[in-house]
């Protein structure tokens, strides 16, 4: 009997969940609504690929499906989860997983160090699976529009991990900055306790022993070859590298920068500097930076206000009109005499600034989010915009949003959530549904939202690598005033890792 080809051989269970569980209502991926809407009960077949640490997590929070391949270059970091889905098959190379289960995959989740997340999820992708990226979504902003670009015109359902964005009080806020609540915002300042890893070191000499369980080549993947060395890398300190990692911004930025971006509607940042509180050098980030990004006047639709088709023909879309704002990041701390790879903490928003948040709690948190308006301040104290306040003109102290009548006034117009449990469970079942359901748009943090983000947050790593102010042009993807930049936005693949 001729056997089917492999573009082929997926057909009949990727067939099967498309044409049995999408809802009814519209079309999507080109199957009528009535063959769609037969059985919405039926379960997805989801591989993992970053298994272990991260990818544990995300295994988990997916098993309410069927969890049929788990892939990790490491299989003492993951021997917990193979043991927990003991009818998962194992691989530690995702190529071959895909040769020898792709027929049986329908959705992937990508929980790997940075450097490796656009080469896995577009391999995925290419494949025609549905994609959960771990945040950062990428490490290069090539990287980022490239997936961008890809999942719409496949009409994929994607998600970028920033789980925060499942919490209603995150949607809440974005409601409130968008109806005007605080006025005009001309400032934003975020802070994290990050890195938590070391940073700012040199490679260390020698080399280590590879374990027998660690696959180190596909490990490295398109970074340069490097000798291993234990703990230096593998499994955690990854991130402060620049070969593998994006720093304190990568680790915390596409979750404290999530609401603000989303409610004032960020897009390309026409100015981005860093200033540096540690040694720079070409293997790893400081111990600390403080960057500045300028964001121009735009016009953001204020969501659930449209008319419909209407609206879109004449332009009568209600819209709110916002000035020039800046965005400032501050990470890390200044350098420990006794550990240089660690620092003190120390780099928050100038005390002016904080006095009010003090007072109220009576200390700066470790990690927050404080946008000032003409009319008043917002200000989250944890990493996910999950909890906000606000102090309005006229007020003498922050309130908690869920007891402000200035914000019960506002309506509520972004879909919430309608999963129950922790937001990084919601967060992953909202993606589940959206692939049951067809519908792309019901992923709050799909590529298409969470590429724009990722962004945003690279530009701050290329700005620190730079070494100098950059003058972005972001429709060209371009640092006007920085040629040697290209090589940052995006990277030269070791041979054999390209993008699929």
């Amino acid at each position: 009997m001729t056997q089917p080809s492999k573009r082929n051989a997926g057909y009949n269970r990727r067939t099967f969940i498309k044409t049995t569980t999408l809802a009814a209502g519209t079309l999507a991926f080109g199957v009528p609504a009535l063959v769609r809407g037969r059985d919405l009960n039926s379960k997805l077949n989801i591989a993992a690929i970053g298994a272990g640490g991260k990818g544990a997590s995300d295994t988990n929070c997916c098993n309410t499906e069927n969890i049929v391949a788990l892939c990790d270059v490491d299989s003492s970091h993951c021997a917990g989860q193979i043991k927990r889905y003991p009818e998962a098959k194992f691989y530690q190379d995702f190529r071959r997983m895909f040769e020898e289960s792709g027929d049986r995959i329908d959705a992937v989740h990508v929980s790997t160090p940075d450097h490796f997340h656009a080469i896995a999820a577009s391999a995925a992708m290419a494949l025609g699976k549905h994609v959960y990226g771990q945040k950062p979504l990428t490490q290069t902003i090539y990287e980022a529009r490239y997936l961008r670009r890809m999942a719409r015109e496949k009409g994929l359902v994607t998600q970028m991990g920033n789980q925060g964005s499942a919490a209603d009080g995150l949607r809440r806020a974005v409601e409130c900055i968008q109806a005007g609540l605080i006025g005009q915002v001309s400032q934003v300042h975020i802070w994290t306790n990050r890195p938590i890893w070391p940073q700012g070191m040199d490679r260390p000499e020698g080399e280590d022993p590879i374990p027998e369980t660690l696959n180190w080549d596909i490990w490295l993947g398109p970074a340069p070859v490097r000798p291993f060395k234990s703990g230096v890398y593998h499994p955690f300190n990854w991130r402060g590298w620049q070969d593998f990692g994006t720093g304190a911004l990568g680790d915390m930025a596409c979750h404290t920068v999530n609401m603000p971006f989303r409610g004032l509607n960020l897009g390309y940042p026409s100015q981005i500097e860093a200033k540096l509180l540690g040694p720079l050098n070409h293997e790893t980030y400081p111990i600390g930076s403080v960057i500045r990004f300028e964001f121009p006047s735009r016009s953001t639709p204020i969501h659930g206000k449209s008319s419909g088709w209407f609206a879109d023909l004449f332009g009568s879309e209600p819209h709110l009109h916002q000035r020039d704002v800046t965005l400032w990041w501050y990470d890390g701390g200044k350098p420990l005499a006794d550990n240089p790879t660690s620092h003190d903490d120390s780099n928050k928003p100038p005390r002016e600034l904080t006095t009010d948040i003090e007072a109220f709690l009576g200390e700066v948190p470790g990690s927050g989010c404080l946008l000032i308006g003409d009319k008043g301040t917002i200000f989250s104290p944890d990493d996910y915009g999950e909890q906000f306040f606000v102090k309005l003109e006229g007020d003498s102290h922050y309130v908690h949003y869920t007891k402000s009548s200035a914000v019960a006034a506002i309506p509520v117009t972004i879909p919430r959530n309608p999963f129950k449990g922790d937001n990084d469970f919601r967060h992953h079942q909202e993606w589940i549904a959206a692939i049951k359901n067809g519908r792309p748009q019901d992923c709050y943090s799909r590529f298409d939202v969470g590429a724009r983000l990722t962004e945003i947050m690279l530009l701050g790593c290329v700005a620190m690598r730079v070494g100098r102010t950059i003058e972005w042009d972001g429709p060209a993807m371009k640092a006007k005033n920085a040629p040697e930049a290209d090589a940052i936005i995006r990277r030269q693949n070791r041979e054999g890792w390209v993008l699929s």
